[in-house]
């Protein structure tokens, strides 16, 4: 077997508000929308967004937690927090090799975003 990607499923109090807050501040693009489900992708990062319709293997609203590495986390930051983004950590280099900051959607599902770095010796 062969992987290619994976989905996070982040379960959502509003699927429209979600939807719109993916797109318009964290900058992820519209995959699908199935009944109660929204597919969304940033490069090869896939988020299914699932409404309180779904009924599929439900979690808690606001429960969900992923951590994304990606190139850069800096601008990408400035970027989403002027748009709003609830950005409850802010950007620093951290001991463990990677310079990262969290974001949090409106019902509390957590997003970290990092890159790595050199470690602190």
């Amino acid at each position: 077997m062969i992987t290619e990607c994976a989905a996070t499923i982040f379960q959502v109090s509003d699927l429209a508000a979600a939807t719109v807050f993916y797109t318009e501040t964290l900058g992820f693009t519209l995959d699908f929308e199935f009944g109660s489900v929204v597919g969304l992708h940033h490069g090869n990062v896939f988020i299914h967004l699932s409404g309180p319709a779904s009924q599929g293997n439900k979690k808690a609203i606001g429960e969900g937690h992923m951590y994304i590495f990606c190139d850069e986390v800096d601008d990408y930051f400035a970027e989403i927090a002027a748009k709003g983004a609830d950005a409850f950590i802010p950007p620093a280099d951290r001991p463990y090799g990677v310079r990262d900051f969290a974001v949090k959607d409106p019902d509390g599902n957590i997003l970290a975003f990092g890159k790595s770095i050199a470690p602190e010796n």
